[in-house]
């Protein structure tokens, strides 16, 4: 049976379910399912997920959506190396932790932000409302400052110090913010050497999913500066 992972690498979650695999070499099919053309509301896709979002995986006959309890099935499925998801009760209850805080936090507070700056004026055409973005701004700001002074704290990554499927949820999220040409990490030097030390301890997987939205990065970048 073969493993099929229905993803749009430009979607957060996506990415962190993308990264996991194939850092861990389990082996699978890539089913693109591009949000822009609305593939993830076929009649096919909907049959696997009928929430229609991304991503979901086909395991055989099981089907799984939400990207936490992917992860969580992939670590237990295919045992991967146990820092991932400690078996360790008190470890795993920290990632489970900051898995569950980061729903309505990290992943809300930089989504916003990334809808404001960058998604709805390409989508409208109209130009960014700077009132709304200064309040999404405020809210990230605190999200941000919340992970350095309550999960990063003296620690290497966000829930001790061997990386876990919490780093990769958490990183994919505040990178997000990239595709405007924003650096999440201005003003936040602690959560900038996280990053750093997350990026270089995955590469060099971490730059081959992630390079689709660093293009997006470079190239806003490169417009802010005409």
């Amino acid at each position: 049976m073969t493993l099929k992972i229905f993803a749009d690498l430009l979607s957060q979650p996506s990415r962190s379910v993308i990264l996991f695999a194939k850092l861990n070499n389990i082996p699978f099919v890539l089913e693109n399912t591009s949000i822009a053309e609305g593939a993830h509301q076929t009649k096919e896709f909907t049959a696997i997920n009928p929430f229609q979002k991304v991503p979901a995986i086909q395991d055989g006959d099981f089907n799984l959506t939400e990207s936490v309890a992917i992860l969580k099935y992939f670590a237990s499925t295919y045992k991967t190396p146990d820092h991932w998801y400690p078996s360790d009760v008190k470890k795993r209850a920290r990632v489970d932790e900051y898995l569950a805080w980061q729903h309505v936090n990290t992943r809300l507070s930089c989504a916003k932000v990334f809808w404001c700056e960058f998604l709805i004026p390409r989508m409208t055409g109209n130009p960014i409302n700077k009132n709304k973005l200064e309040n999404c701004l405020t809210g990230m700001d605190k999200t941000l400052t919340e992970i350095e002074d309550v999960f990063l704290k003296d620690r290497k990554y966000l829930c001790g110090n061997e990386i876990t499927i919490a780093d990769i949820i958490g990183v994919s999220e505040v990178l997000q913010v990239c595709g405007s040409g924003r650096d999440p990490a201005e003003g936040h030097s602690k959560l900038g050497a996280w990053i750093d030390r997350v990026q270089k301890q995955l590469n060099p997987e971490f730059d081959d999913v992630f390079k689709i939205l660093f293009k997006i990065r470079n190239k806003s970048r490169a417009r802010s500066k005409l």
